[in-house]
């Protein structure tokens, strides 16, 4: 191989700038193939023939401004609460984000809080265990897309996240948050934004007052950058681990499954739609 210093480097880009460009469009190719072939898995065709119903979102707002789509949660009455439709609005939102024109995405909520968690009338509602095992079904599906989504996925932290909310974040490529979020997970500890920061899970932290203002120009400079450097780039970085998040993701979801019935699942959730103050 030839060296890669001083003028040799020049030398060996253009010798090998073709080759390179073409291996660069099929791994790009074969990448949004794998995607794309996701949209045909039975529940993503479910979800879809149901939206050509009533194709006009109910739980999101969509926005394509500056080379970036924007997925907003509008349950501001719920504090973006997630429900099943805007589990199932969400993985139609990501599809076609990742194959519209944008250089990346972002996810954020609408009001004060980025996101309360899970809705708690979710389960109360459902009928039987089958129902409930597709509504599992439907969650692990959004999961996974957010696994292997292609772009760049920033998670703008508008407010407060709790549960899900903050499960997720580690599939983001960056996590941008105002002071002004806080994050529960586990053992109901309330984590400061910063406190995020520190441990890895947010990217970065900034004031509130000028929270959108300085994101916001961040995210406008990324999206000026080339779009199919990006995404090899997100590849070569997050590409090794995939199959690691799915079959973890399988396992949490089978875990997850049978805790549900479980009568201490039963309990706790009646406890929390008793307590629950939204």
């Amino acid at each position: 191989m030839a060296k890669m210093s001083g003028s040799n480097t020049y030398k060996w880009y253009k010798g090998n700038s073709t080759e390179l460009t073409y291996k660069g469009n099929c791994w790009l190719r074969n990448m949004k193939l794998r995607y794309e072939a996701k949209a045909t898995d039975p529940i993503v065709q479910e979800i879809a023939a149901s939206r050509n119903i009533n194709p006009k979102y109910e739980t999101l707002n969509i926005e394509f401004k500056d080379n970036i789509t924007t997925i907003i949660m509008t349950r501001p009455a719920k504090k973006n609460a997630f429900n099943v439709e805007m589990y199932k609005e969400m993985i139609l939102a990501l599809d076609a984000a990742a194959k519209d024109k944008s250089v990346l995405s972002v996810l954020t909520g609408s009001g004060d809080y980025f996101s309360s968690g899970n809705d708690l009338t979710n389960r109360a509602r459902l009928l039987n265990r089958e129902e409930e095992k597709s509504h599992f079904l439907i969650l692990r599906t959004l999961i996974d897309r957010f696994i292997a989504f292609p772009k760049p996925l920033i998670a703008v932290i508008n407010g407060p996240a709790i549960g899900i909310a903050v499960t997720i974040l580690g599939l983001f490529d960056l996590v941008y948050a105002t002071d002004r979020a806080t994050e529960m997970l586990v053992f109901n500890k309330m984590v400061t934004a910063r406190e995020a920061c520190d441990l890895g899970l947010v990217t970065e932290v900034f004031p509130d007052k000028t929270f959108k203002q300085e994101v916001w120009a961040k995210l406008k400079a990324y999206a000026l950058l080339p779009k199919d450097t990006l995404t090899l780039s997100k590849q070569l970085i997050r590409g090794m681990n995939k199959e690691k998040l799915h079959a973890t993701c399988k396992r949490e979801f089978d875990l997850f499954s049978e805790n549900a019935s479980s009568e201490e699942s039963y309990v706790r959730l009646r406890f929390f739609q008793k307590k629950a103050k939204l």
